[in-house]
């Protein structure tokens, strides 16, 4: 039985017993009428409660409740926007994009939680942010649209073990590959699955330069243009495995160093099978981007925003990412280096209906062809079953790869205490090393450095 219809049988047997109770002595007519009012009373509470169930489920099938998306990209606004009528125009349930201004999302965040009609979809991008907000978001676990990931790589927990967010974009670097001139070389990309396979094509083509027309590597320069790619994107491949070891859930003060063979190992083929002398990197000037375009070499290190530019000159058959390849173990179950600070929350403070809306319409963003379609075009790699494949090769290889089972190497280097000075100091390094120097110097502005600029940022 209804709970309503319930309801309503309770008040009738209520305002019956009511009644009869305090007629005791009346007169069988008395008693005859009051009845044929009671009964009246009570259909009409029934019919009242039966007609707001029936509201109630009309409510329901047509959406009762509404979504407000406070969105974290002002690039993509004007496509959500366009994509928010859409689900309304489909579903009919209200879907309010609020866009906040490009650096003020917190504050944006705070202001508008404030509000009665705060923010149902909202985003919590890393760990810091979990503390702060996590209390605001409900467990996405077995939800539909948690259902629908095919990776759990971007998902962040709080204490509890509760999914307060779920990644929805993404972006990816690793080592971009020149096909055409890797099978002139003769090979193809599944010939290399970890660092030995790499280093061994790599060894080969270096050595055949002259002859193939063609060397391994772009060239590494350490400007200020270029540097980032090493001492912020190579970087993380020790951080990435010190971090795993280590189990960190936040910037430790300390980092031991562990891995930094891997870097190292990276580093030594990077400047050795390249045509450009290393002791000259320091000085810049170089363009690497230009040197791929120009077919120079067949491996550059970057991301997936290479993409716009190198399709200007290359088919996407011509272009495959690889993984960077250190020599960890296991790490042919490796894949791109993958991260994003784009995570999904839904407002625990919500009501249940607008709680429920959101998450429909997520799952819709992530699985219909028209939500699936914006995605791709405004995001790139989404990390979900149904996504739609993009023009970015980068993006898709980045897709395939984790769709696989292969595990993200994750950013650790977001960690990194006052991140511009300890870069320069492990660029200072790596400097000294390349013109001849120790490599001890490189492993001193690793671990020193960090903890120097831990205790700088935590005064």
């Amino acid at each position: 039985m209804k709970k309503k219809n319930v309801l309503a049988l309770m008040l009738t047997a209520s305002m019956c017993a009511t009644l009869f109770a305090g007629c005791g002595s009346s007169s069988s007519e008395s008693a005859s009428t009051d009845e044929k009012e009671t009964t009246e009373a009570a259909e009409e509470t029934t019919e009242a409660a039966e007609t707001e169930e029936a509201d109630a489920a009309e409510d329901t099938a047509s959406g009762s409740g509404s979504v407000y998306w406070l969105n974290f990209k002002p690039e993509a606004d004007e496509a959500l926007q366009e994509i928010a009528a859409t689900y309304t125009e489909q579903t009919g349930v209200d879907v309010k994009v609020v866009t906040a201004a490009s650096g003020t999302y917190e504050q944006t965040l705070t202001s508008e939680m404030d509000k009665s009609a705060a923010p149902t979809l909202f985003v919590i991008g890393n760990q810091a942010s979990v503390s702060t907000w996590g209390d605001y978001a409900i467990d996405l676990k077995g939800t539909d649209v948690y259902n629908e990931l095919n990776t759990d790589s971007f998902t962040l927990y709080d204490d509890s073990d509760r999914a307060v967010s779920i990644g929805y974009c993404y972006e990816s670097y690793g080592i971009i590959v020149n096909k055409t001139l890797l099978a002139e070389a003769g090979y193809s990309v599944d010939d290399i699955t970890n660092f030995d396979s790499l280093k061994s094509v790599a060894d080969d083509i270096h050595a055949r330069a002259s002859e193939l027309g063609f060397d391994a590597f772009t060239s590494s320069g350490m400007d200020d243009s270029s540097s980032w790619r090493f001492s912020g994107h190579l970087a993380n491949m020790p951080l990435y495995y010190e971090s795993q070891a280590d189990g960190w859930t936040e910037a430790p003060s300390e980092i031991k160093g562990t891995y930094l063979n891997y870097f190292k190992n990276v580093w030594d083929l990077y400047t050795t099978d390249t045509a450009y002398d290393k002791t000259t990197l320091a000085t810049g000037g170089y363009d690497a981007e230009a040197e791929f375009k120009n077919g120079e070499a067949v491996f550059y290190q970057n991301g997936t925003w290479e993409y716009a530019a190198l399709s200007e000159v290359y088919s996407n058959d011509e272009l495959a990412m690889i993984p960077i390849y250190c020599g960890a173990e296991g790490e042919e179950n490796a894949g791109l280096c993958s991260g994003t600070e784009n995570c999904w929350a839904v407002n625990s403070k919500a009501s249940e209906e607008d709680q429920q809306a959101t998450l429909d319409f997520m799952y819709w963003l992530v699985t219909s062809e028209e939500g699936t379609t914006m995605m791709a075009e405004q995001f790139g790699a989404i990390p979900y079953k149904g996504a739609a494949e993009s023009d970015n090769v980068f993006l898709a290889d980045a897709n395939t790869l984790l769709s696989e089972g292969k595990y993200n190497v994750d950013w650790a280097f977001n960690y990194t205490p006052n991140v511009d000075e300890w870069r320069a100091g492990v660029v200072a390094a790596m400097n000294q090393y390349d013109a001849g120097g120790d490599w001890a110097n490189v492993e001193t502005a690793f671990v020193q450095g960090w903890a120097t600029q831990y205790a700088a940022a935590n005064e």
